[in-house]
């Protein structure tokens, strides 16, 4: 019988800190540092935390930051704007769905007030939904609209406009609709061929394993940041080259974890719908947007200690993926692919 072959990725440790055990939050990467921003401190539990963490993967330090005065959310969505701004879209308040837009300004320290513009638009309230920056002015919210007791059959689509030096904001819905998904993530990638540009997949959050377009732009009108982690996008092509490719994604998964490397997407965790039992995942999925067919793998994780539920999930300690062949000893490295969503 022939050896079983080495994983080709590995889990690492980085840091266990009790501030950082909570579902159901963001986390976004600003300035270099990972913002952890409030979600449910247990299970069970149904009052959110305001609170913001601060994690220097440089320093190896877990701190609080903003102060007092943040949103109490849980189910929602945060996104970093002009390189300063935190800016944490809609989700649960603890008594009803919102979709109101709170910042936090990591030059200052501290939490803003930011009001909705008279010519506003907003939803009735969004939970389990995804924000994604196009620009420093623009973002776009994908998911379903409603309040406590009722929500839409559908996904709706919402242009975020953003003005940081007004605290101000507006929503203007899309014509565009979308499968109903609650719990999913997006990914912004590059396009090629007849209609260069960019343009959002959004995974998972139905039932449906098919990636699902929320949006197309052309030319010019995404603000594209810098490239990081370049070594990490070679490390995962060379990784999906000794997989074998599959037509369809994972059926039924929410509530994971989205890291977009290059043309690469990389969804870890979550909660399946396809089990009634043993439900919460502690699979690798990733990718690969440059592929027309097959463009998906899987990559098991035999370690039933790293379930993880939207995002780091219910444990303190947090974990970063390395979706790396296992001899190239790529933990030396600082390319970062902190899987928060």
């Amino acid at each position: 019988m022939a050896a079983a072959r080495p994983p080709g990725w590995v889990w690492r440790p980085v840091a266990h800190d009790r501030l950082l055990a909570r579902a159901f939050h963001s986390c976004t990467v600003l300035r270099g540092r990972l913002y952890v921003v409030g979600g449910l401190s247990f299970g069970g539990a149904r009052e959110p935390l305001g609170d913001a963490v601060m994690f220097d993967p440089a320093a190896g330090r877990t701190t609080r930051t903003g102060g007092p005065g943040g949103p109490r959310r849980s189910h929602h969505d945060a996104v970093s704007v002009g390189d300063r701004w935190l800016c944490v879209v809609g989700g649960w308040d603890g008594s009803r769905r919102v979709a109101a837009v709170a910042a936090l300004d990591a030059e200052r320290g501290a939490w803003e007030a930011w009001s909705a513009a008279p010519d506003s638009c907003a939803p009735a309230g969004l939970s389990s939904h995804t924000c994604t920056r196009l620009s420093d002015h623009e973002l776009r919210v994908a998911g379903r609209e409603g309040g406590t007791r009722t929500q839409r059959r559908y996904g709706s689509v919402y242009t975020l406009r953003v003005d940081p030096p007004a605290r101000t904001y507006s929503y203007r819905e899309e014509g565009c609709h979308t499968a109903s998904r609650s719990g999913h993530s997006a990914a912004l990638f590059r396009t090629g061929g007849p209609r260069p540009g960019h343009q959002l997949l959004l995974f998972g959050g139905c039932n449906s394993p098919a990636p699902e377009v929320a949006g197309h732009w052309g030319p010019g009108h995404i603000q594209e940041e810098p490239v990081v982690a370049s070594q990490l996008t070679e490390q995962l092509s060379r990784l999906v080259r000794r997989e074998r490719g599959s037509a369809e994604g994972p059926r039924g998964l929410r509530h994971h974890s989205c890291s977009v490397v290059g043309p690469f997407a990389v969804l870890f965790g979550g909660e399946t719908l396809t089990r009634a039992r043993d439900t919460i995942c502690n699979d690798l999925y990733i990718y690969d947007s440059r592929k027309s067919t097959r463009p998906w793998f899987h990559l098991p994780c035999e370690d039933r200690n790293m379930k993880r539920l939207s995002c780091f999930g219910c444990q303190a300690p947090l974990f970063l993926s390395k979706a790396v062949e296992a001899s190239n000893h790529l933990g030396k490295r600082r390319d970062k692919s902190s899987l928060g969503g």
